[in-house]
């Protein structure tokens, strides 16, 4: 007697088998269409328009798939998806550039491109997925043919009318791209303050955007300016480096790890902390010698003024400036108009690379109190400023020679506000090593002759 009996298959399907064991095969799908398709009578010209139309439909409709894929994952809510875009996403919204797509900058015209920017992004995909670096660091510069679809390539002067800046000349002539200059325009330079990382990313809300972005960020530094001048003065041309254009790339940069022992630890810490120090003063002198040269004590036969009044043409000398020797009378001024020296003279102005900041320092920060006068913080200004400390860290000519000087500076120093200037540039009392305390321009310090204090001092 012959049964069947029902057996699961390996697709869900129920096949049946009989006693003997004997499977009843069946043809498969692909194999039923294809004989189906091999049995179609194909000199009928019906049969023809019908697979004609068929491959259309199914052209047309690869094509929409495709097309709605790149426009959908080209939109800037899109990008905002991903957490690690939160820095990005806040700063463009707040852009002058937030009615127009990410990629109308960061891809480069053309179908083709966009197809290929499209694949090379699937390692973005794989990054989400896996971890992404920590920071994000732009590594391709946005291209000038990006910019220009929507700007002018020959503008003069700033939107403001104050800074000269010949754009053809920069852009058609000697081929510096765009960003260059405007590389805060849309992201307000978030990479290069160092507040981007994923530990900040929470804090990148629409309510704290008004204090994390700023003018000063979006424009054009001046500083940036000033240095590829610079740059161009000692014969270089250093956009054609892209490391000079874009952010650092600290992506694989991660600090030595000793295992020799704490006191190894302790030798390369200090290793690097005076590395660090004689960066920092490299950097300072570098500053304070593009300050020299704005002020009107440039080197001559320079290819490129650094002068101010060659690029700004509303920028004045005020007023209070113009009195016999300046350089040597204006103490008073700084005292009680230090806030409104700091307008022009503070470092952040002269300086392309932007210090690192705190997001949680910038946004608990407070409106700035209105400044009172105090030597104090004079002092400390004309110490850690780089253009005030340019001419402080000089011997006054009218200090004259140091054996003279030392039995004639007496009746200059005779009241507290007298002595109050002298240290601006002396420290009363030894430096301690590891204070706080600005560095003195000079290591002379008054205690080192007055060992006993000065006359009228009152005895503690």
């Amino acid at each position: 007697m012959m049964g069947r009996v029902s057996q699961m298959a390996f697709w869900g399907k129920q096949k049946e088998k009989n006693v003997e064991g004997t499977r009843e095969k069946k043809p498969g799908l692909i194999k039923r269409l294809w004989r189906k398709f091999r049995g179609i009578d194909w000199k009928n010209p019906l049969n023809r328009w019908r697979l004609l139309f068929a491959v259309l439909f199914f052209t047309v409709a690869m094509f929409g798939v495709g097309y709605g894929a790149i426009a959908f994952t080209s939109t800037p809510s899109f990008c905002k998806n991903c957490h690690e875009m939160s820095t990005e996403h806040v700063t463009f919204e707040a852009s002058a550039h937030n009615q127009i797509k990410c990629t109308q900058c960061h891809i480069e015209p053309g179908a083709k491109n966009m197809l290929l920017h499209k694949i090379e992004s699937m390692k973005e995909v794989y990054y989400h997925i896996v971890g992404v670096p920590d920071q994000i660091v732009q590594t391709v510069p946005v291209m000038n043919v990006n910019c220009i679809q929507c700007h002018s390539e020959n503008r003069l002067v700033s939107a403001t009318g104050d800074v000269i800046v010949n754009h053809e000349g920069h852009i058609k002539k000697a081929k510096i791209p765009c960003i260059t200059c405007h590389s805060g325009v849309v992201h307000a330079k978030a990479v290069e303050r160092g507040l981007n990382t994923q530990k900040d990313m929470d804090f990148w809300t629409k309510e704290n955007a008004e204090k994390l972005i700023s003018k000063k960020y979006t424009s054009p530094n001046m500083g940036t300016c000033i240095d590829c001048h610079n740059k161009v003065n000692n014969g270089e041309k250093p956009w054609k480096d892209e490391a000079y254009i874009l952010p650092e790339n600290t992506h694989g940069k991660h600090d030595e790890k000793k295992e020799e022992g704490h006191g190894a630890e302790t030798a390369t810490t200090e290793v690097h902390e005076e590395v660090a120090a004689d960066s920092e003063a490299a950097v300072k002198e570098h500053t304070q010698d593009i300050i020299l040269q704005a002020i009107g004590k440039q080197k001559k036969d320079v290819e490129l003024s650094m002068a101010c009044a060659t690029c700004h043409k509303e920028v004045a000398t005020p007023k209070n400036h113009d009195r016999k020797q300046w350089n040597q009378s204006h103490g008073d001024v700084a005292f009680t108009n230090l806030d409104k020296c700091m307008n022009c003279h503070q470092d952040s102005k002269w300086v392309k690379k932007l210090p690192k900041e705190n997001i949680m320092d910038l946004i608990n920060a407070v409106d700035k109190e209105k400044y009172v006068a105090d030597m104090l913080t004079v002092k400390n200004h004309s110490r850690n400023n780089s253009f005030c400390s340019a001419c402080h860290g000089k011997r006054p000519p009218g200090h004259v020679e140091s054996d003279e000087w030392l039995t004639a500076h007496a009746p200059l120093a005779k009241t507290d506000k007298a002595k109050a200037e002298c240290y601006v540039c002396h420290d009363r009392e030894k430096p301690k090593p590891g204070t706080e305390n600005p560095t003195a321009p000079t290591d002379v310090y008054c205690e080192f002759c007055h060992r006993t204090g000065f006359k009228g001092d009152k005895k503690s």
